[in-house]
């Protein structure tokens, strides 16, 4: 007897739509010839809002130059969560794709019905919508006919990828000429009537306890408005940023703190990490048909630091109070995540707290943006009606806000008698990757653990694998191996802060990955790029590996003192997938000639944002893997200072070949983390095609050679 085939499944919504369905909360008309667009994500310098306006224009059929995007903001924007993960483009651009697709058919029938023509009759160009006998309209005649206040419907189809005009075609970034030409964009650069400045009090150990303070020097400050005490959590308002500082000064004379808590062995990172309590979890489990074999193993262990997200400004709010309500301005990634926390802290309703956004100079991933929203708030308590603005100084920002977590990797692969690997173990022990705030029944902010009654500390946590993991991040091998093992070990301790920084455990997992491919290839003779082309079946994994390796001409021949490393990753192996070919100077310092790369993020809605996204990701990647360590010793971090925590010079920059393998019947996804990884490996496997040296513990310095060479 014949079954029925099942029912299809009856559409659905994008998911940032069936969340936020109202029409009028993603786009307006206005009657000057405009559309207002109003996602959810924030522009962090990753030109989404650029790429945003484009989709909403080509489904609109309108100049993007009618195209207005507002900034995200609780009051009026759809609440799409927190701008991270990369994937602004899956979800707030499929959102707004259908979202725009369906405003259109509206409008393309409400014209009908005006003109009395049938719509299948109808055209629109610039909004403009005209029909046989030159009849015509537009959207801004129209708009107040028709209501948006209505729900998004499933089943709207929007324009096929041939039909788009700007999507897939490189335009100008919205966001550059105001940063070009030094207008007012950054939030640092915007100044409110009446604004006081405010600076926050906190101690150089770790977790130190404010015992004593002493308010007589402070208050000798000219223009002092006001000092703040609750708990542990200290500062103070004044009429300038120069009293502001002046005051605090004062105040930090005569702080008295308790002892805080001991910091780990900053040089014995690895052993700390597997040492400590800890939650453990497998991530991934395959079972060989016929297992092989065993010849041999190889067992090798990698690490990572902790690492600052070192922003080049440091982070800064505004405040306001009025009554019981308060207004925020803040670069958080995370608006309505940044209220639910704020809502908890200060004991309101979130109807009483707006927050807003304006950039900020300078993050990806969880730094102080949060932090010093809660900062102003608090001190803005002191000041009336009037605006506080505070701004966290360097030293604050590199030892106060959260680092990217150290990471300690192990590798076990087991080989069979001809060098093919027949089985693989991986092993990861980490902080967590994500203590964002909004997502927890208490705050996550830094003042809500200073208050006279603290809220307890927040431990990060690791997101589940369905949105890409954390410390497991890229884990599972995109190889075909016959069978594998992989398993997190997250600490329940957290003695050093740690949240969301760029990749998450992406970049430590590709590198220890990739790196251990690269020394299997090598011990067998074969040809690294050969080698991880046979161990794949995605064929468009095998594309940006062959793509770059085919636009850097690999491999060149051998020169004293250079040396060419490959590294592969597919971002979350759901995301980007992304090749990198790395060509490296040994002299006194490692330095970093040429990065090749090619990228597939499936439709590239603006090429010219990915290549800088691809570009910028590769460069911050060699920074980490050259540079960034956080240091510190038993009682307090010590890299507080570009001094103690150095970065990539404008001088010691790559030169950046991207290219993009366009797939226009793909649906796109995000680029802002896919080079992390492929470089760090990359950068690590070509120093050892110089030197003949495997340096398995990041930053790859001149110290961390010499190591790496007496153990060999």
């Amino acid at each position: 007897m014949n079954r029925p085939a099942p029912a299809p499944s009856p559409p659905a919504l994008p998911a940032s739509l069936a969340a936020n369905p109202k029409l009028s909360s993603w786009l307006k008309f206005s009657s000057t010839g405009q559309v207002a667009i109003s996602p959810g994500k924030v522009e962090i310098g990753q030109g989404i809002v650029t790429a945003l306006a484009q989709i909403a224009a080509d489904e609109l059929d309108v100049d993007l130059s009618r195209v207005t995007m507002i900034r995200a903001s609780t009051a009026v924007s759809p609440n799409e969560g927190v701008t991270s993960g990369s994937l602004s483009i899956q979800q707030s651009g499929r959102a707004l794709r259908h979202a725009c697709a369906e405003v259109r058919q509206i409008f393309l029938q409400q014209a009908a019905e005006r003109l009395g023509v049938g719509i299948d009759a109808l055209h629109i160009e610039d909004g403009t919508i005209s029909g046989p006998g030159n009849v015509r309209t537009s959207y801004w005649e129209l708009a107040d006919e028709v209501s948006l206040d209505r729900d998004a419907t499933p089943g709207v189809t929007p324009k096929i990828a041939t039909s788009r005009t700007l999507a897939g075609h490189s335009v100008q970034r919205i966001d550059i000429p105001d940063k070009v030409l030094g207008r007012p964009r950054f939030i640092h650069d915007r100044a409110l009537a009446g604004m006081l400045h405010g600076r926050v009090l906190r101690p150089e150990r770790a977790r130190a306890k404010l015992r004593v303070l002493n308010e007589d020097g402070a208050r000798a400050v000219a223009g002092l408005v006001a000092i703040v005490r609750h708990g542990s959590f200290a500062g103070v308002v004044a009429e300038t940023e120069h009293g502001a500082e002046t005051a605090l000064n004062a105040l930090r004379k005569s702080a008295i703190w308790s002892a805080g808590e001991p910091l780990p062995d900053e040089n014995d990172l690895a052993n700390f990490l597997k040492a400590q309590p800890s939650e453990s979890t497998v991530i991934g489990k395959k079972t060989a048909a016929a297992p092989g074999a065993v010849a041999r193993t190889i067992r090798r262990q990698y690490t990572r630091p902790y690492i600052a997200h070192a922003s080049i400004a440091p982070s800064c709010a505004m405040a306001q109070w009025d009554g019981d309500r308060v207004h925020v301005w803040t670069h958080s990634q995370g608006v309505y995540l940044l209220r639910a926390d704020l809502a908890l802290v200060l004991k309101l309703p979130v109807e009483n707290i707006t927050v807003e956004h304006l950039e900020g100079a300078g993050c990806y991933g969880h730094n102080a943006a949060d932090d010093v929203a809660l900062d102003a708030v608090l001190l803005a308590k002191s000041a009336g009606r009037r605006p506080v603005r505070v701004q966290w100084s360097r030293q604050g920002e590199m030892s106060d806000a959260p680092f990217g977590a150290a990471m300690a990797i192990e590798i076990e692969a087991d080989l069979d008698a001809r060098g093919e690997i027949v089985d693989w173990r991986h092993s990861i022990w980490s902080n967590g990757h994500a203590a964002r705030p909004g997502r927890a029944a208490q705050p996550a902010l830094l003042a809500a653990f200073e208050l006279e009654k603290p809220f307890p500390r927040m431990v990060a946590t690791n997101p589940p694998q369905a949105n890409g993991g954390g410390g497991d991040r890229n884990s599972i091998p995109l190889y075909d191996f016959p069978s594998w093992h992989i398993e997190s070990h997250r600490l329940t301790t957290m003695p050093i802060r740690t949240s969301a920084l760029r990749t998450l455990g992406g970049q430590g997992n590709v590198f220890a990955i990739e790196s251990i491919l690269d020394e299997i290839a090598t011990e067998r003779g074969e040809d690294a790029v050969a080698f991880r082309l046979r161990h794949l079946r995605d064929d468009r994994a095998k594309d940006v590996i062959r793509a770059a390796a085919t636009r850097a001409r690999w491999k060149p021949d051998k020169q004293p003192g250079i040396g060419h490393g490959v590294g592969f990753g597919r971002y979350k192996n759901t995301g980007a997938y992304c090749a990198a070919i790395a060509e490296i100077e040994s002299a006194e310092e490692i330095s970093v000639r040429k990065l090749t790369l090619a990228v597939d993020v499936g439709e590239a809605i603006n090429p010219d944002g990915v290549i800088n996204q691809i570009e910028g990701g590769a460069i911050q990647a060699t920074s980490w893997v050259l540079k960034e360590r956080m240091r510190f010793d038993r009682e307090r971090i010590t890299s507080t200072s570009w001094t103690e925590y150095p970065i990539l010079r404008f001088s010691e920059v790559p030169d950046v070949e991207v290219e993009i393998i366009q797939r226009p019947d793909m649906d796109p996804v995000g680029a802002g983390e896919a080079a992390h990884g492929p470089v760090t490996a990359a950068i690590a496997n070509a120093v050892f095609d110089a030197l003949g040296v495997r340096v398995r513990d990041l930053p790859i310095t001149r110290d961390r050679i010499i190591a790496a060479m007496e153990l060999s």
